[in-house]
């Protein structure tokens, strides 16, 4: 793959003060409540151009697109955002803690020359019209690349690892530490012996988009629309796949808004395929212990390869339903690779979510009857409780999807099926952005 250096723009804490304040998650992931927050945090947050607010009396010229260009022009001729003097590669380091261990990722942010899906860029989820449409809606406006896509690599020389540890001893551009405790760094990569090493390293790479499917999407059509061969050029983070900082997170499902659901008819239909383990209880106490039970007998299953799902559905009961046949998917996957018709998430979506409660890949798209949670500290809870309070009919708790199935997969020319994935942490919005 192709990258490059490039001067990006940074905020400048001469006039916005802290930096850390300006910074935010990625656009998909912020709630309303955090959308607030990162308003009131400061006035020059990113989150104002990311997912800037709505109001009732939007219109063509005046909406959340034609105000994140505003906000974008104002910062630049104010000098809260200033561009760098020497182009560089950037060096982003995550430190954090997950299961009570210590992790650090290693990446670092450049440009790369777009290249359409194939051999080179391996996209791994399908993704959704609405939010391609706004992503577009926001270069379009703004002519510019705010969010990071998220890209892995393979060298088990590690040559851009270790000129990132190396620029790791200067002091960070950006130091922050976030909401979840993921400390964030940045530093930048001068030297031309260290970038042409990193450009040269990546010359010969093929990537697969970890996170970011919709804004690399989104790149590939503004260019092809725009008449500024800038536009070729999208700001990625490229992470080596030969590290220990590399954590895949399940992604849950809620099932709601689905007419004559009987969650008793669920779980008959569903020991035709499955086998199913029945966790009751009776008291809030014995609830905890039968989820923790749950949670336990789904990593047991992971461990032996087998295909498992966690289920809630407010009868005073979890489910484990664990894939009695993986040939049952040959049927109703027939086009697709053995790789992908092992996939916790194809089992689910083809023999449960479509098969059982007629939610197929167009009901999908329409976005109304499944909810995606992200394996979050708190989900798997908040989860249960929208269960109990009757806004969701059912919850499905996944096993993350394995390193080795996301390359199987894409390497076969697949994709998973949408949400599959959730790498911790995220990367932020914000350290650097690409004006074209």
């Amino acid at each position: 793959m192709r990258v490059k250096p490039f001067k990006a723009f940074r905020f400048d804490s001469g006039v916005v003060g802290d930096v850390g304040s300006c910074i935010a998650p990625p656009y998909d992931v912020i709630s309303p409540a955090q959308q607030q927050q990162l308003y009131e945090k400061s006035k020059h947050n990113i989150v104002r151009i990311i997912k800037g607010k709505t109001t009732a009396s939007d219109n063509g010229d005046n909406n959340q697109y034609t105000r994140a260009a505003g906000y974008l022009s104002d910062w630049i001729e104010r000098g809260a955002l200033k561009q760098d003097l020497a182009e560089a590669i950037y060096a982003y380091v995550q430190d954090f803690e997950w299961a009570g261990a210590t992790f650090q990722r290693l990446a670092f942010i450049a440009l790369a020359e777009l290249e359409e899906f194939g051999k080179v860029v391996k996209p791994h989820e399908q993704i959704l019209n609405k939010p391609m449409v706004d992503r577009l809606n926001l270069k379009r406006a703004t002519a510019a690349g705010f969010g990071l896509v998220f890209m892995l690599y393979e060298d088990e020389q590690k040559v851009a690892d270790e000129i990132i540890k190396q620029a790791t001893t200067a002091e960070p551009l950006i130091d922050l530490t976030d909401e979840q405790n993921v400390r964030h760094r940045l530093f930048a990569i001068t030297a031309g012996q260290d970038t042409g090493q990193i450009v040269k390293m990546m010359s010969d790479k093929s990537c697969v988009i970890a996170d970011g499917h919709h804004r690399y999407t989104t790149g590939l059509s503004y260019s092809r629309e725009s008449s500024n061969p800038a536009a070729r050029y999208q700001m990625l983070a490229f992470a080596n796949v030969c590290q220990k900082g590399l954590i895949v997170l399940p992604t849950h499902r809620l099932v709601g808004n689905l007419e004559e659901f009987c969650f008793e008819k669920l779980i008959g239909d569903l020991k035709v395929n499955f086998e199913l383990a029945e966790l009751k209880f009776a008291s809030a106490e014995a609830k905890t212990d039968s989820r923790q039970g749950m949670l336990a007998q789904m990593k047991a299953r992971y461990t032996d390869g087998k295909n498992a799902f966690g289920i809630y559905g407010s009868n005073n009961a979890f489910y484990v339903a664990v894939l009695k046949d993986e040939r049952e998917m040959d049927s109703v996957a027939p086009d697709m690779s053995s790789a992908w018709r092992a996939l916790d998430v194809s089992v689910l979506h083809k023999l449960i979510l479509e098969g059982l409660l007629g939610i197929d890949e167009e009901k999908l798209a329409q976005n109304e009857h499944v909810q995606y949670v992200k394996d979050t500290p708190g989900a798997i809870d908040d989860s249960i409780a929208q269960v109990d309070a009757g806004h969701k009919q059912a919850a499905f708790f996944m096993n993350p999807v394995k390193m080795q199935q996301l390359i199987m997969v894409t390497d076969a020319g697949e994709r998973m099926p949408q949400k599959s994935t959730y790498f911790y942490p995220k990367v932020y919005t914000g350290l650097t952005i690409h004006k074209l």
